[in-house]
């Protein structure tokens, strides 16, 4: 999963940003609200993380003009202020939910699955193709009757390509959903987890699941 943080208190915004990552979501952080609606603009995110007040444009600004280019991905704004008429200004603007601050980091990712529940594609945790099963809840992966231990980044890239069975995935849609807007895109960083979820999820069964579409990317299916 992909979140996009806009939040100018750099303590809270690496608070946030060490739980998030702990959870292997890939997180891309910015400090004002106009830089993060350039990047929301132009890439894909599953949740947003909004403080509501920001130097220049506010978080409850940005949430608006996204929701006005039918940029629908769930968005929760951040603030210190617990009154009414702030929330009622951040929930009309769009906003799914609001968080006063301080919070525990065990609140907000509550709040962040609760949300990425109403998702269509991550409303199951259990996820299953062929042999293979994924239970994004308890993290853990089976093929047949045989535990498989990833490490976080190689279950974040099979969770997404479960997610999609059957879809061709660029490189640069999965850098962009696994990793985060740091990654560099001419790295093979791509192609060498490919090659180490093959060895653990494929190596020793006479059908493979994961699929090489040569010019355009990967995708994992059962045919």
């Amino acid at each position: 999963m992909r979140i996009l943080l806009i939040e100018d208190e750099r303590e809270i915004a690496e608070f946030i940003m060490h739980g998030l990552r702990a959870e292997r979501f890939a997180v891309d952080w910015t400090n004002t609200g106009e830089e993060g609606l350039g990047w929301a603009k132009v890439n894909e995110y599953d949740i947003g993380v909004f403080d509501v007040r920001l130097p220049g444009m506010s978080g409850v600004d940005v949430c608006r003009s996204l929701r006005e280019r039918k940029k629908n991905f769930p968005i929760i704004m951040l603030s210190v202020m617990n009154d009414a008429v702030t929330k009622i200004e951040a929930l009309n603007a769009g906003a799914d939910d609001y968080l006063v601050k301080p919070f525990f980091m065990a609140e907000l990712l509550a709040r962040m699955r609760a949300l990425l529940r109403r998702e269509p594609r991550t409303i199951n945790p259990i996820l299953r193709i062929a042999d293979l099963v994924l239970d994004a809840a308890a993290h853990t992966v089976q093929r047949g009757k045989r535990n498989i231990r990833l490490n976080r980044k190689e279950f974040s890239l099979l969770e997404y390509m479960m997610r999609h069975p059957g879809v061709t995935l660029t490189r640069g849609m999965i850098l962009e959903h696994v990793w985060d807007m740091n990654a560099d895109p001419f790295t093979n960083t791509v192609d060498v987890h490919i090659r180490f979820l093959r060895q653990k999820i494929d190596e020793g069964h006479g059908k493979k699941l994961i699929k090489t579409v040569h010019g355009y990317g990967y995708k994992i299916e059962e045919r």
